[in-house]
């Protein structure tokens, strides 16, 4: 087996293509979505102030709120869960990003494909045949006749 053939069987390579390519689509959505925002920004500019001034006091009460909760929170919490809910969190992150992996792979695999195909169709295309030398100065004196 071919080291290039042994490469392209890896998941690591097709995660790569699949990653290349959706950074592909998500930068050709930016400028559409700067635009958005900007408008979005300019409308509502002077309603975003008006709420900040609105709600300012309020918001502040419930900070002040949350910060007492908070407080007595965290005297309640025991040591001997702090692993176990550890273990949980890390192996849902785990999980998560293989799931991830595996389908940027797959999107990797269909990327890999069509242009292999893309490119075996081109190579096998018959290339245009050279023109000799007799059939480029008739081609040019017919030109002349015609002028």
């Amino acid at each position: 087996m071919m080291l290039t053939s042994t490469f392209r069987d890896s998941k690591a390579f097709y995660a790569a293509a699949g990653a290349g390519d959706l950074t592909r689509e998500k930068l050709r959505e930016v400028p559409d979505q700067v635009t958005k925002a900007r408008e979005s920004a300019n409308r509502y500019q002077g309603e975003v102030r008006e709420n900040l001034d609105r709600y300012r006091d309020q918001v502040r009460h419930t900070v002040d709120r949350y910060r007492g909760e908070l407080r007595e929170n965290v005297g309640r919490l025991e040591v001997k869960d702090v692993p176990g809910a550890a273990v949980a969190y890390v192996t849902n992150v785990g999980t998560r990003t293989v799931d991830f992996i595996d389908g940027l792979a797959e999107r990797g695999k269909k990327v890999v494909h069509r242009e292999a195909e893309e490119i075996a169709e081109i190579t096998e295309r018959p290339a245009p045949k050279p023109r000799s030398a007799q059939q480029k100065r008739t081609g040019a004196a017919a030109k002349k006749s015609q002028s």
